[in-house]
């Protein structure tokens, strides 16, 4: 089936820096938006140019604001790296890293378990990790939880939040390099319901770095920790 998203489409699906870059693409970092996140770029942000002058392809995909890293949305990102592989005559080997904070965290560590070619790392912002106790922690969530996966009953939304929840999806997620920043006085994604156990329950068998950062709220990482975020992802392309 011919693809939607094709090389010559794909700014109207998500952001990329890839025609800055001189010379070959040595990566590329996906960087996932939280929830209500509908912005479309009109210019490069001060990102994309630093990561094209390291050969770094960054694209942030326009998925659906309320998406939770359903099918779709696996689908939608796997087609944007394909249209980006195409372009370039670039393999399966080109490393990936997803990135993102809040649901954007979700959606990093659920496309590294669902994903095509799955990524050479996951880097994770206060990332919400237990999706059936989410639906619960606030009152804006279940209606965006049931549009990402309804219209359907109450056992099929329950295993469809089980899916694409990443403490339930520890058993299967791939054995690769994960970095995960919680921030301590969240009071949106709580640190304890969520990075805490998932990374306890991923210690026992995957590569996983926990940072927490005392004094600071949902996804509002100090200057230095920021620095280290991003070079996480950064690193992960080095190898």
């Amino acid at each position: 089936m011919k693809s939607v998203i094709t090389y010559e489409t794909l700014r109207y699906f998500t952001y990329s820096n890839d025609k800055l870059i001189r010379g070959s693409v040595r990566g590329v970092i996906l960087d996932f938006m939280g929830l209500n996140g509908n912005r479309m770029f009109d210019e490069d942000p001060e990102r994309g140019v630093e990561l094209a002058g390291k050969g770094i392809a960054y694209m942030v995909p326009y998925l659906n604001p309320w998406n939770w890293m359903n099918g779709q949305a696996v689908a939608y990102t796997d087609e944007l790296l394909d249209a980006l592989r195409g372009r370039y005559g670039l393999g399966d080997g080109l490393p990936v890293v997803a990135t993102g904070g809040s649901m954007g965290g979700l959606c990093a560590l659920v496309y590294t378990r669902y994903a095509r070619v799955t990524p050479v790392a996951c880097v994770a912002n206060c990332p919400v990790c237990d999706l059936p106790f989410h639906y619960t922690e606030r009152p804006d969530l279940p209606r965006t939880l049931y549009s990402a996966f309804g219209p359907c009953g109450a056992d099929a939304l329950d295993a469809a939040l089980r899916a694409h929840s990443p403490l339930h999806l520890v058993p299967s997620m791939p054995d690769i390099r994960y970095v995960i920043f919680h921030c301590e006085e969240d009071r949106a994604v709580n640190i304890h319901s969520h990075s805490e156990k998932f990374v306890a329950a991923m210690r026992a068998g995957h590569d996983i770095e926990y940072r927490t950062v005392p004094g600071r709220g949902h996804c509002d990482l100090d200057e230095a920790t920021w620095a280290m975020y991003r070079g996480a992802a950064e690193a992960a392309i080095a190898g």
